[in-house]
């Protein structure tokens, strides 16, 4: 009893310093980027059932949007007011604009038509524009830990759950072009290597946190709502409609019994 109540101001220390927290966004930045390379292990192994994969992205839909709306936005507001909802559209329409730009042939999950994965702007507009969205999702743990262990913690979740298939999509556009599997698990760490200069280009520039967070919220519903919903619509299969509701349930009772 007292050793715990002892250990009560520590924790509050903890939760409250903001170098203790910035070292923990840069380690859990760090597990985020291994996410990408052990999505790209699993297209280069090809024993991996890809059911599971696509479990992890319908899962990580609901909690993504969920996290969003429920934490993310309403804390840019805090930080920012009503001017953040600007920035969060911005960061919505940031990643539409390159990945229609930049990458028009993306989607998330195994890429097999060799055909149009051979030409060699194609697999780097691809690997471009997850590139893109990788450096965001460190934007995004980083901002959220700045603000607090708890979003940052609910966020690096978000990311972490849609970090496999990044992963196993970079891969599969590498071997489905041509190049062998060396190549894939490099592309899947120049993802995770993105991951990490967001994490510490977003600590160095604390002072922009007001625009880092609610651009990341953009970032963060575009990805959910476009990218991965629609991957999660392609498989007529009751199990993912449940997984959504699922990620978007956990969220919601994480925020009740823990977020005070």
């Amino acid at each position: 009893m007292g050793c715990g109540s002892s250990l009560l101001p520590l924790l509050r220390f903890m939760a409250h310093d903001l170098a203790f927290r910035t070292g923990l966004a840069a380690g859990l930045g760090l597990v985020a980027a291994a996410g990408n390379l052990i999505g790209g292990y699993f297209v280069v192994q090809r024993d991996w059932p890809r059911k599971y994969l696509q479990y992890f992205l319908a899962l990580g839909a609901g909690y993504m949007l969920a996290v969003a709306f429920v934490d993310v936005i309403p804390e840019s507001i805090h930080l920012a007011g009503e001017q953040a909802l600007v920035f969060v559209l911005i960061g919505y329409f940031l990643v539409h604009l390159f990945e229609h730009t930049l990458a028009p042939h993306f989607h998330f999950g195994e890429e097999t038509h060799h055909e149009e994965m051979s030409h060699h702007h194609a697999r780097t507009t691809i690997l471009l524009g997850l590139t893109i969205h990788t450096f965001f999702d460190g934007v995004a743990i980083a901002a959220g830990f700045l603000v607090s262990v708890w979003l940052g913690a609910m966020i690096f979740v978000a990311v972490f759950l849609h970090k496999l298939p990044e992963g196993f999509t970079v891969a599969s556009v590498v071997l489905a072009s041509g190049q062998g599997r060396r190549n894939a698990i490099l592309a899947a760490g120049l993802l995770g290597a993105a991951t990490l200069l967001g994490v510490l280009l977003t600590s160095v520039l604390q002072s922009q946190l007001k625009y880092a967070l609610p651009l990341s919220g953009g970032v963060t519903v575009y990805v959910a709502a476009t990218d991965l919903l629609p991957e999660v619509n392609r498989e007529p299969n009751w199990r993912m409609a449940a997984l959504v509701f699922v990620g978007v349930v956990t969220v919601l009772i994480m925020q009740h019994l823990f977020h005070v």
